[in-house]
């Protein structure tokens, strides 16, 4: 890329907070690029190295609000639209999509945006495509419909720490050494490395030819879903699992099955699941012609994910994605609470390091099957369990997801606070508070608050009450014994 163009071109990245958005970015401001991220919750970006660059500039907002699109537009070049409402409009994000996409093409040609790239799904054409591919076509054909050039990008499955793919393949070959499967377990696929994903997008600024495009990126390797099992399993050296496929598997019952195995739920993993059914494939080679490089193949890419993740290295993970519900007013309205508290012999730092571990494979100080069969009644009823594990051992940021947690607000060295994204009768937090005391101990305050839906919200809450009497003061004299070291 040209000097001037690092110095003059800016560009806006709309789902920086998500899987490819937050890794494209930082590539982005790394090329020496002006970036602006229109994001919902700006907290978000905290996670990132990149969060305070200089060339960064940060609209809070939401698509659907024309405004707050139009003011992230202004002066803008490039816009990259990798936005995608599955996770967070479960059964009605095709209809969501087509709006967000529909606004977005009307307000990007009222302004000075020259080029907008987006990045789709790969699939074969045609009447029998799943409503999540189809809809993924449906966008591009949207945001190419307008005046702004469009180049649209196809991929089939993104191989990287931390993807939806990924970590459902991952889970599914790890837990499972004998698998009854759909048959779609033989259609072929065409894998492509994260690495590989960032570098297209980043590589067609400067190549003229791609704009107005749809360009398919893929790997080397074309292989079926059953081959791409097994070679997981190598990877994980694991032995070969024996994969039955049978034709009455269906995707609603094939999503039950990965949302209870995986970290994946199964309302996100049904449409994924319906789309494993459509050959996804590159149907032409102008992304390689126009852009070449050399892209790594399954092997390679399955074995950079795992050495990322095995480090604790993931940069971005699938469950930061979408949106957080506002925080309760709990001082309205009937709010139940339960507050304990305990002296810790430790710094405000120590004692915060240790409250910001909770949760995944860290566990939560003690009562272990007590947390495991709460997260095994959830998954029965549809909620997330504690499948989604967390991204980082220690590391812990804001809008992260731990088990069946979400971290809705997160002070250093003062406050953690947990709010509750598993199936319940109301709303729920878990919240942690420090306050240094004398001779380096430190007061931690822990209070569950409670939100009742109607007579079952109460019901739920006094018969969980006698349980919290057991497990909550386990956790503090675990959180202590843990500083105390």
């Amino acid at each position: 890329m040209s000097e001037s163009a690092s110095r003059n071109e800016r560009i806006l990245v709309c789902g920086a907070t998500g899987y490819v958005g937050g890794r494209l970015a930082r590539r982005l401001l790394e090329e020496g690029y002006q970036v602006t991220c229109l994001v919902r919750s700006p907290e978000k970006l905290t996670k990132f190295s990149w969060g305070q660059h200089e060339r960064l500039t940060v609209i809070q907002g939401e698509l659907e609000d024309t405004e707050a699109t139009r003011r992230a537009l202004e002066k803008i070049d490039v816009a990259y639209y990798l936005v995608h409402s599955m996770q967070s409009a479960k059964g009605e994000y095709a209809q969501r999509d087509r709006e967000l996409a529909t606004g977005f093409r009307d307000t990007a040609q009222e302004s000075s945006c020259r080029r907008i790239i987006y990045l789709g799904g790969l699939g074969e054409l045609g009447a029998d495509l799943s409503e999540h591919l189809d809809s993924r076509h449906e966008v591009g054909e949207i945001l190419q419909s307008g005046r702004v050039p469009t180049t649209v990008f196809r991929a089939a499955m993104i191989i990287g720490s931390g993807s939806a793919s990924f970590e459902t393949l991952r889970y599914l070959v790890e837990r499972l050494p004998i698998m009854v499967t759909p048959k779609w377990v033989k259609t072929e696929t065409q894998p492509v490395a994260i690495r590989d994903v960032l570098r297209y997008l980043v590589a067609c600024l400067d190549v003229d030819e791609t704009a107005g495009k749809t360009l398919d990126i893929g790997g080397p390797d074309v292989m079926s879903y059953r081959n791409v099992m097994q070679v997981m399993a190598e990877k994980l050296k694991l032995r070969r699992r024996i994969i039955l496929p049978v034709p009455v598997l269906t995707p609603y019952l094939s999503s039950l099955w990965i949302g209870l195995v995986t970290p994946v739920s199964s309302s996100i993993a049904r449409p994924l699941s319906e789309g494993l059914k459509n050959r996804t494939v590159c149907r032409n080679d102008d992304a390689v012609r126009l852009m070449p490089g050399e892209c790594l193949g399954i092997e390679a890419a399955i074995e950079a994910a795992l050495g990322k993740t095995q480090q604790g290295d993931i940069e971005t993970r699938w469950s930061t994605a979408g949106k957080i519900p506002g925080d309760p007013d709990w001082s309205g309205g009937t709010t139940l609470t339960d507050r304990r508290e305990i002296t810790v012999h430790g710094s405000v730092e120590q004692t915060f390091a240790e409250i910001r571990s909770i949760g995944g494979a860290n566990g939560y100080w003690g009562a272990g099957f007590l947390w495991q069969v709460r997260g095994w009644m959830d998954q029965a009823i549809g909620g997330p369990g504690l499948r989604r594990g967390r991204r980082h051992p220690r590391d812990l940021h804001y809008g992260e997801a731990v088990d069946f947690w979400r971290v809705t607000k997160l002070v250093p060295n003062e406050r953690l606070t947990l709010r509750a994204e598993m199936k319940l009768p109301g709303e729920a937090e878990l919240d942690f508070q420090l306050e240094p005391s004398a001779a380096e101990t430190t007061q931690v305050v822990m209070t569950a608050r409670f939100r009742p839906k109607g007579l079952l919200g109460l019901a739920y809450w006094y018969a969980v009450l006698p349980l919290h009497g057991l497990v909550f003061p386990v956790m503090l004299r675990g959180i202590a014994k843990n500083v105390r070291g």
